[in-house]
């Protein structure tokens, strides 16, 4: 049995290196492009070495440019590592055991999710779906728990995207939206629901409030990523573990 001093830092190691890759994928996967190539820069095309892709630190070594061609390297890299690792050490000092593990897995997962509707509006069946039985099969929460919270979770929100639609006569919400939803219903439980809501919302909210605050324009037309803000949300949540509705109660 480990040292629970020690469950945090595998969380962070590991974090650190699926974090490179959720890095590498939400970059390319988007663009049709292969997962499986060789890194490359993404300015002049160079295969990167094995020095050239330890996670954060060969981007301090480097001063975030290509050994290369000498241009910027994009700081999404690094910072998606960095937070793949503060999520696992964060859920394995929390839960220093194989739950913690399994609940950093899904952290990762809602990060790769987060990732893609922030910056593609993107939420593939492929990462959705699996997310549901993935979550039923955690330790933690009741079964019957988790059931009604993904089946209530895509439910409601469908129900809302169609209303909008037929009452707009345009999309409100992407098709991802409720399964993601659902998903996060049966990783949290059906009680995380309105808290899953109300945070995205008020998260929403404060983004919007801060691009006015620096200038940025604001309107009707600004598109939210809502599938984002559940993610984030979610992941509060889950940090918090299986008996963070009590703390509120």
């Amino acid at each position: 049995m480990l040292p629970a001093g020690w469950w945090p830092v595998i969380g962070g190691g590991l974090g650190l290196l699926l974090g490179s890759f959720i890095a590498l994928l939400t970059a390319r996967w988007p663009q049709g492009e292969t997962i499986l190539g060789r890194s490359r820069c993404d300015r002049c095309g160079a295969r990167l070495g094995a020095l050239e892709l330890v996670p954060v630190l060969s981007h301090i070594i480097l001063r975030g440019r290509c050994r290369h061609c000498g241009q910027a390297i994009a700081a999404r890299h690094w910072q998606i590592e960095l937070a793949a690792a503060v999520i696992g050490a964060g859920l394995l000092w929390q839960f220093p055991a194989l739950e913690g593990l399994l609940l950093a897995l899904a952290g990762w997962w809602l990060l790769a999710l987060l990732i893609l509707d922030a910056e593609h509006q993107w939420l593939p069946d492929a990462l959705t779906l699996p997310l549901i039985p993935f979550a039923l099969l955690l330790p933690g929460l009741p079964l019957e728990q988790r059931l009604w919270g993904a089946g209530l979770g895509f439910a409601g929100l469908w129900l809302v995207g169609f209303a909008y639609k037929r009452l707009r006569g345009r999309d409100g919400l992407g098709g991802g939206d409720p399964k993601l939803l659902a998903g996060l219903g049966a990783l949290l439980g059906g009680w995380s629901l309105p808290f899953l809501i109300t945070g995205a919302a008020a998260l929403g909210l404060a983004l919007a409030g801060w691009d006015h605050f620096r200038g940025r324009p604001v309107n009707a037309a600004t598109r939210l990523p809502f599938g984002a803000l559940l993610a984030g949300v979610a992941l509060i949540l889950l940090w918090l573990g299986p008996d963070w509705l009590e703390m509120v109660r």
